[in-house]
C-alpha cells in the first residue's frame, strides 16, 4: 500500500531510540498517523514542526497498518509561527480541534482553511475572525453546523442579530428581542448581509458563539474540557487587537 499527499505537521511524538509517530493533516485523505524514521535526528527536527507544509510518501503492508512516512519540506512555517502569541496557540488549538474528527476522514476544505489561517495567524483580526470560521466549519463536519443564514422563525436573512442556543439558528433583531437576555449575539462579520471586518466586540461575541456550540456538542459529550490553548489564543488576539486598536474603535 502507498500513497502520496500534501500535508500540514500537526505533532509528533518519540518511537523508540531514533523515530517518531507523526500526525499530520493531509489535503486528501485527512488526520493520519505514521512513523518517521530518523524522525529525531537533526535534519528531520526542523521539518517535523507543527505549522509545516510537507509532502508525504506513506508505506505500509496493509491499509489498516499504521505505515511508515517519508516526508519532503515545502513550506517551513515553524520558525515565524513561533513569532506571536496568536500563532503559537493558533497552531495548537486547531490542532486539537482537528483530532475531534475520525482518524483518515478525508476533509480537503478544512486542509486548505488550515494552510490559510497558518499564512495570517501574525494578523490578529485576521487570525480571529479565520479561527471562528475555522471552528465553524469543524462543527459542521462533525455533524453540529450553525445556520447563520436566515432567522429560525421568520425566514428573513436581514437585520439578523441573534443566534438562538437551543437550535444553533439565525433570529433577526425583531424576533428575538422578547428573548434577547437568553439568545447568543451573532458576530456581524459572520452575518451574510455585513461586509466588514471583525473588531472587538464583534470577534469577542464570535469567540463566546463558538465556544458554547463546542462545550454542548463536542466537549461535553467526550468528557473533555477545551484545549487551554484556545484560551490562550483567544486571549492573544484580543489582546493584540485591542493594542492596535485607535481610541474610537474600543469598547466603551
Amino acid at each position: 500500500m502507498q500513497w502520496h499527499d500534501r500535508a500540514i505537521i500537526l505533532g509528533v511524538k518519540r518511537h523508540g531510540e531514533t523515530s517518531v509517530i507523526a500526525e499530520v493533516m493531509t489535503h486528501e485523505r485527512g488526520r493520519h498517523l505514521g512513523m518517521v524514521r530518523a524522525g529525531r535526528s537533526r535534519a528531520m527536527q526542523p521539518v517535523l514542526q507543527p505549522g509545516n507544509e510537507v509532502e508525504v510518501t506513506w508505506r505500509a503492508r496493509l491499509d489498516e497498518h499504521l505505515g511508515e512516512f517519508r516526508i519532503e519540506p515545502l513550506t517551513l512555517r515553524a520558525a515565524r509561527l513561533m513569532e506571536t502569541a496568536t500563532a503559537v496557540y493558533g497552531v495548537q488549538a486547531m490542532g486539537a480541534l482537528l483530532r475531534f474528527l475520525p482518524e483518515r476522514d478525508p476533509h480537503p476544505h478544512l486542509f486548505e482553511a488550515l494552510e490559510v489561517i497558518l499564512d495570517n495567524l501574525h494578523n490578529p483580526a485576521d487570525a480571529g475572525e479565520l479561527f471562528v470560521r475555522f471552528e465553524l466549519a469543524v462543527l459542521n463536519d462533525l455533524g453540529f453546523g450553525l445556520d447563520l443564514t436566515e432567522c429560525a422563525a421568520t425566514g428573513a436573512r436581514s437585520d439578523l442579530a441573534y443566534v438562538s442556543p437551543k437550535s444553533g439558528r439565525a433570529v433577526s433583531r425583531t424576533a428575538g428581542a422578547p428573548w434577547a437576555d437568553k439568545m447568543l449575539l451573532l458576530p456581524s462579520f459572520l452575518s451574510s448581509e455585513e461586509n466588514r471586518a471583525a473588531d472587538i466586540d464583534s470577534l469577542n461575541a464570535a469567540f463566546r458563539l463558538t465556544a458554547f456550540f463546542l462545550h454542548r456538542h463536542v466537549y461535553e459529550p467526550r468528557g473533555v474540557e477545551a484545549a487551554a490553548a484556545r484560551e490562550g489564543f483567544v486571549q492573544a488576539a484580543l489582546k493584540a487587537l485591542r493594542a492596535a486598536a485607535t481610541p474610537d474603535e474600543l469598547p466603551a
